[in-house]
């Protein structure tokens, strides 16, 4: 009998714990398991965090309080969050070559918002403060305090539009970031899906924003972040990057220079999932002069900080250092660009024509669907994706006309470009075989759609074989 391995013995007795209490929960994250080792996850924004990195979560950390940063806390007790803290921020700091690196916020918007007041605080707060004497807000008169309210109120950003490929939290109107901010956006050239930065300076130039965001969430090429940095400069903004999608290639070293965004920014920000692989959660890194205002995220924008995730940063940021995960880098924008080409040689439109990055931007309506359409097709036949609004879409946002891809997820389950060959022919036999549905009325329908059940079963089957050859956590065996 061979030996069961420490995953598997963590994992079996972890459930067999949760299914005493609630066995639907032990059941459904069971079925969780075996859904993503069956289908082609091509969610841009979506990866398997290793063992180590899933098990560094599910502990005795999470109850802790921990409010304040290590050695500053308003917590006692709080030796072990210290230390689990600091090391998060020193690989942080060691692997984006950053000032500082405040690792707390729960998510993405969590790092952004913090990341927005602190620049806010920096900018404007400190200012406010010296003009009246005074070290802390608590210290200003209710004169004082309503002036700098004043000052704080609709200052200006100015973001990447949402159908370009930006992201809700730069400035997106139901958004927190669209009502905090008087914001504008910049978009991409219609002709060749491009960032136009000679349109982009001349609106910072009219606009004057105090904040200009960099990155994105569905924009498939590099951005020149020394160009991003003069442009803020030459009015006298503060440039912000939130590079959460592209965090890995810069961990791997694939973006460098003037496409790395930590040396030219004053505040980066990031997920440490996706491209990065690490658990659910945010950073902030920055410049040196920011940092005690990006600390102040507790209390000023987040509440205690999650010790056991922070604890899995410190994993999965440690993992990255390691020579293996530039390889790892690297192979996902190959396999970005081997997918791109085998989807446009069988004659799908891509945005911009390709990518240089981890992910695609596909317009479907090159196939005569909605992105929804897309989605769902693709989806019943064992391949998923997540639809997403192209430039000038006509669609809107919901419906979309494109479907976003992207390869980090197959790429951590060892998919070459070869593999992304076959993933693009069947990704095109599904979506040149769907074909749009009616309404009850028979008018045309963005959502409904028509595909061969056989067709869709036999490319399910096609997809799991494929993936077969490259197993998901094979170190786990649920028996």
């Amino acid at each position: 009998m061979s030996a069961v391995s420490p995953e598997t013995q963590a994992v079996r007795s972890a459930l067999s714990v949760i299914g005493s209490v609630e066995p639907a929960v032990a059941a459904a994250i069971t079925d969780e398991l075996t859904a993503q080792r069956e289908s082609l996850k091509l969610i841009a924004s979506e990866n398997y965090a290793s063992m180590a990195v899933l098990l560094a979560m599910g502990n005795w950390l999470s109850d802790k309080y921990a409010e304040g940063t290590p050695g500053h806390r308003f917590y006692a007790g709080c030796a072990q969050v210290d230390r689990i803290e600091e090391l998060a921020a020193g690989h942080a700091r060691e692997l984006f070559g950053a000032d500082h690196a405040y690792v707390q916020p729960h998510s993405g918007i969590d790092a952004n918002l913090v990341a927005y007041w602190a620049i806010l605080a920096h900018r404007i707060e400190a200012p406010a403060l010296e003009r009246a004497g005074a070290k802390h807000v608590n210290d200003l008169t209710e004169q004082d305090w309503e002036q700098l309210r004043q000052e704080l109120g609709s200052q200006r950003m100015l973001g990447m539009s949402l159908d370009a490929g930006g992201h809700l939290t730069h400035g997106f109107r139901p958004n927190i970031s669209g009502k905090m901010f008087h914001q504008r956006t910049y978009g991409t050239d219609p002709a060749t899906g491009l960032l136009d930065y000679a349109a982009l300076r001349e609106t910072a130039r009219e606009f004057r924003p105090l904040i200009l965001v960099a990155g994105y969430s569905a924009y498939p090429r590099r951005i020149n972040f020394a160009t991003m940095r003069e442009i803020a400069d030459e009015v006298g903004a503060t440039l912000l990057v939130d590079m959460a999608h592209f965090a890995g290639l810069v961990a791997g070293k694939v973006l460098t220079g003037d496409f790395d965004p930590v040396p030219h920014a004053h505040v980066t920000t990031t997920t440490t999932h996706k491209t990065l692989r690490g658990p659910r959660g945010g950073m902030v890194l920055c410049q040196q002069e920011y940092a005690e205002a990006v600390d102040r995220g507790c209390p000023m924008v987040l509440g205690g900080p999650l010790a056991h995730v922070m604890a899995a940063k410190a994993v999965a940021l440690a993992e990255a250092r390691q020579p293996a995960f530039r390889d790892y880098a690297q192979q996902v924008a190959d396999n970005a660009q081997a997918l791109a080409a085998g989807l446009m040689n069988r004659g799908a439109r891509l945005v911009s024509n390709g990518t240089d990055n981890h992910l695609c931007l596909v317009d479907v309506g090159s196939y005569g669907l909605t992105g929804r359409q897309a989605e769902s097709a693709l989806l019943d036949s064992g391949i998923v994706t997540n639809r997403n609004a192209i430039p000038r879409d006509p669609n809107g946002a919901w419906y979309t006309s494109g479907i976003r891809i992207g390869t980090p997820a197959l790429t951590t389950r060892g998919l070459g470009t070869a593999e992304m060959d076959v993933v693009a022919g069947l990704m095109h036999e599904v979506l040149s075989s769907t074909r749009p549905g009616t309404t009850k009325a028979g008018t045309p329908s963005k959502a409904s759609y028509e595909l061969d059940s056989a067709l869709s079963g036999r490319v399910s089957k096609e997809a799991s074989g494929l993936l077969a050859g490259f197993p998901l956590y094979p170190e786990v065996d649920l028996g």
